[in-house]
């Protein structure tokens, strides 16, 4: 029995995708409970900034945190809002450079169709792996957020900024002429974000730890069924994916508290 507060998986890059989840007791290895059965039981919530045991709101964040906390601003979900290089700050200048002003770089991944996102270098390639794609590239490297976000502003027009998570968990995805779609988006690009675009399409590709996709999708609500059991079948982005269909978004319950039982 394990218990603790749900934050995102941790990964490791390996072939397969290497998952981990921290709990109270220490790291459960996902990828070895594959095949078991999991019960998963919801006992309350507690926000990751607080941590008080409060309902969450947002972002594993209670509700007067996520209207707070910096680590929830705008410019998070939107890097063209960034001010850090200009020195104004959102909700706090210092997390603000400290977060905007480090390398960033725009890009595209496939996961269920092609999109554009930004993400800090140093969350190569954690950002794709937490997406489900299997496949992305690099488009350019810029010295801050807000360069990042212009390009994906202008990007937006030509490619989406969504992924399809249904479509990503029954492993439906889009052919795709990479060479066709690099060019194609440096081409959009405006001249200011020149200097930075790579010159070649470097495609990496990823492995997911999946034994079998759903063939439908019925996610789990904790809120609605603070008891499930079910066998595990694979780990795909964020998703838990079981034998009966269900999938649960571990990510998207950050702040949930649980306990865990693995059975085989």
């Amino acid at each position: 029995m394990f218990k603790g507060t749900l934050k995102k998986m941790i990964t490791e890059l390996n072939s397969p995708i290497h998952y981990f989840l921290e709990m109270e007791s220490g790291y459960v290895h996902v990828n070895q409970c594959i095949g078991k059965h999991i019960t998963i039981s919801h006992i309350g919530s507690q926000c990751l900034n607080c941590s008080q045991e409060l309902p969450i709101f947002r972002q594993g964040f209670c509700k007067s945190c996520f209207f707070e906390t910096p680590a929830a601003g705008d410019w998070i979900m939107r890097p063209e809002l960034s001010k850090a290089h200009l020195g104004e700050a959102d909700r706090d200048l210092e997390y603000e450079k400290k977060m905007q002003l480090q390398p960033h770089i725009l890009y595209l991944a496939l996961s269920s169709h092609l999109k554009v996102g930004v993400t800090r270098k140093s969350q190569v390639p954690t950002r794709w792996i937490d997406q489900g794609a299997h496949e992305a590239l690099v488009l350019l490297e810029v010295p801050n957020r807000y360069l990042a976000g212009v390009g994906e502003v202008a990007l937006k027009e030509h490619f989406s900024d969504k992924t399809n998570w249904r479509k990503m968990l029954q492993n439906e995805s889009e052919p795709i002429v990479w060479e066709e779609a690099f060019h194609k988006a440096l081409d959009q690009l405006p001249k200011e974000l020149k200097p930075y675009m790579k010159t070649t399409a470097a495609l990496q590709k990823f492995e997911f730890p999946v034994q079998s996709y759903p063939t439908k999708v019925v996610s789990l609500n904790l809120s609605k069924t603070p008891l499930y059991e079910g066998k595990l079948t694979g780990i795909r982005g964020q998703y838990l994916l079981f034998e009966d269909q269900t999938v649960f978004n571990v990510r998207s319950n950050e702040g949930q508290r649980v306990k865990l039982r693995f059975q085989s």
